[in-house]
């Protein structure tokens, strides 16, 4: 398993647009996608999970990604994370 934390800085926090960019992108993945917020562990693959969780700007995440690709996965994140998750 691998992981990074990153601040969310999209103005609205993880809203639709960039929920949907992490959602689309991680399920281009075979290894398992996990978002850390707080005490939740949000499936990042299901835009509906990442929107229910509520994410706000400035709020610390962690991705874990975890599988044959994890690496990828995880570097595609940190990708998002610098174009401010498609937002």
């Amino acid at each position: 398993m691998v992981s990074k934390t990153m601040v969310v800085k999209a103005a609205e926090g993880l809203h639709m647009r960039p929920a949907g960019v992490i959602a689309r992108e991680a399920g281009k993945f075979d290894s398992d996608v996990t978002i850390v917020f707080g005490d939740k562990r949000i499936n990042a693959k299901s835009l509906v999970n990442i929107i229910a969780a509520c994410i706000k700007k400035d709020a610390e995440i962690t991705f874990e990604c975890e599988g044959a690709d994890e690496e990828a996965a995880l570097a595609k994140m940190e990708e998002l994370e610098a174009d401010n998750f498609g937002d």
